[in-house]
């Protein structure tokens, strides 16, 4: 590796006699991440974008009277994170009122922090979170919840626990809420089976199931109020920043929430950058002609680089939406023909597509579709991408890699590793592979899914691909990736994801300066300590979005 990158020093040449830079950071480890992989001690920010980077002395020339001088003190800085798939705007009307276990590998300091909401929380008050964790993530004692143990914790307070989409613990105060009774018809809007019951018909506690079961009880937990929802939306960028999150490709953009981020926008104190995926799928064959429709009058790129739409997505066909935790997929010739007249629709719009696909079976069926599709209107330069794709293999790889498509890979295993090792057996020690996706050539990029189905921490998500340790240290995946490759997936090749290549993505300069400086140094740290890094400093466009007051 150069230890100066090219690109900065002629960059210092070329900005020398223009005028002096808002911000530089010296005396650091600045992991550029541009092609080269090059580092760097200084880096200098103007107007919002990289103006230079360089030695220590190269940037410190370039600083004016009024430019802001940081010493990082050995600090290294990378490129801020991007995730290329996450439901952000969804969780702003939960996050504040949820327990979040995001990163937290201790039963115990769980417990506590239920305990410690409970204590807060007025009498009758759900205590809940929406998915994010899995019990198998806690190292001292990796237990599932029962009714007895919440009972004990808040006696006055309905619970309800969502495991990743996977089940819910509830509490008794939740189940007389939820109108769950011993010896009782189910509610009508449960799916038969979903509530677990002993031998003598008493609730377990435990609600069980797909996306469907789980979301019987969260449709029925407390959003924040319509006035609230502002000062929610901004714990929760405080909370994305904190954790070095700059950029998001977000699937469904609720209406609600986009609006309050534009206000920022126009404000100048927007603080993530999100890219919406969206779109008119269809839910049944009535209304695939209207959704066809509605494709031809869509139009994307309308926006700048804080907010845009750039996909068709997540769904194209709902029916043919995998269900996580679903063990196989058998996808009929019926509603395969219409997920292509769909297809064919956006292919003829000229649209980019960002689809859900989990399963192999469903992977090759995609696929099928979209080689026909691909006959009458070519796909190459649309940049059509499966997303999730744990179930993926090596041929199905190369099917894309000839159609130029791509793939945004979303590792469910990152807390869900143990669930997909019980119903997938040693098939989900390459669920997903990652060494076979970096090794193809393939453009892929890291994200998560989160917040309910995954957990939203970034340095979990490359302690993962690096180790193919689940969060809790349980080894679930065997084709692990380099630190180096694993970080360029979730800075460099997102910006590809998010349209954003020359903007986003590296510290060179011209692009737009977001960075974040690290409290040890992820490239030489041993690999297990990599989910322990912690910002210390998020910049957006130049901005400092986050400071835990110890670069100084």
């Amino acid at each position: 590796m150069s230890k100066i990158p090219l690109v900065g020093l002629l960059a210092v040449g070329l900005y020398a006699q223009q005028s002096p830079p808002d911000l530089v950071f010296t005396n650091g480890k600045i992991i550029t991440v541009d092609e080269r992989f090059s580092i760097a001690q200084a880096v200098a920010i103007r107007g919002g974008r990289f103006l230079a980077a360089g030695t220590n002395q190269e940037i410190t020339q370039l600083a004016g009277p009024n430019t802001r001088r940081i010493d990082l003190k050995g600090k290294a800085v990378i490129p801020g994170l991007i995730d290329n798939h996450m439901h952000l705007l969804r969780a702003a009307s939960t996050w504040v009122k949820e327990v979040r276990w995001d990163g937290v590998d201790s039963r115990k300091q769980a417990v506590e922090m239920l305990r410690a909401r409970v204590k807060a929380a007025g009498p009758g008050e759900w205590i809940y979170n929406i998915g994010g964790w899995a019990h198998q993530q806690f190292t001292d004692d990796p237990k599932p919840f029962t009714r007895e143990e919440l009972d004990q914790i808040a006696p006055n307070n309905p619970v309800a626990l969502q495991e990743s989409y996977y089940q819910v613990f509830l509490n008794s105060k939740a189940l007389d809420i939820l109108k769950i009774a011993a010896n009782a018809p189910d509610p009508p809007d449960f799916l038969k089976g979903s509530i677990l019951r002993d031998a003598a018909g008493k609730p377990t506690g435990v609600i069980r199931g797909d996306i469907a079961a789980t979301r019987a009880v969260a449709n029925k937990l407390p959003r924040v109020a319509p006035e609230q929802l502002e000062a929610a939306s901004a714990d929760l960028v405080r909370d994305m920043n904190r954790a070095g999150l700059t950029s998001f490709g977000v699937p469904g953009c609720d209406a609600d929430v986009l609006a309050i981020f534009e206000k920022w926008k126009t404000q100048e104190r927007l603080n993530v950058r999100v890219f919406c995926i969206g779109g008119a799928a269809a839910g049944n064959p009535q209304a695939v002609d209207r959704s066809i429709q509605q494709i031809a009058q869509m139009k994307l790129f309308q926006g700048d680089s804080y907010i845009d739409n750039v996909f068709f997505g997540e769904s194209v066909y709902s029916p043919l939406h995998d269900p996580m935790f679903a063990l196989k997929s058998n996808p009929t010739p019926e509603q395969l023909e219409q997920w292509r007249k769909m297809a064919m629709a956006i292919a003829q719009a000229g649209l980019p597509l960002h689809v859900h696909a989990e399963l192999s079976a469903t992977i090759d069926a995609f696929l099928d579709q979209i080689e026909a599709v691909n006959k009458e209107h070519p796909i190459k330069g649309l940049r059509w991408t499966l997303a999730h794709i744990n179930q993926i293999n090596a041929s199905q790889i190369e099917r894309m890699k000839k159609l130029g498509m791509y793939a945004a890979v979303h590792p469910w295993a990152v807390i869900n590793g143990a669930i997909m090792h019980e119903g997938f057996g040693d098939g989900a020690y390459d669920m997903p592979p990652l060494s076979t996706l970096q090794n193809s050539g393939i453009m892929w990029g890291l994200g998560t899914d989160g917040t309910a189905a995954n957990q939203t921490l970034p340095f979990t998500t490359l302690y993962f691909a690096v180790t193919g340790k689940m969060a809790g240290g349980t080894k679930v995946i065997r084709g692990t990736i380099s630190r180096e490759d694993a970080l360029i997936a979730h800075t460099r090749k997102n910006a590809f994801f998010v349209f954003q290549e020359d903007n986003l993505g590296s510290i060179q300069p011209g692009k737009l300066a977001d960075l974040v400086v690290l409290d040890r140094d992820y490239l030489t740290i041993p690999a297990d300590q990599i989910k322990d890094i912690k910002p210390l400093m998020t910049v957006v466009g130049g901005r400092v979005v986050y400071d835990s007051a110890a670069v100084r």
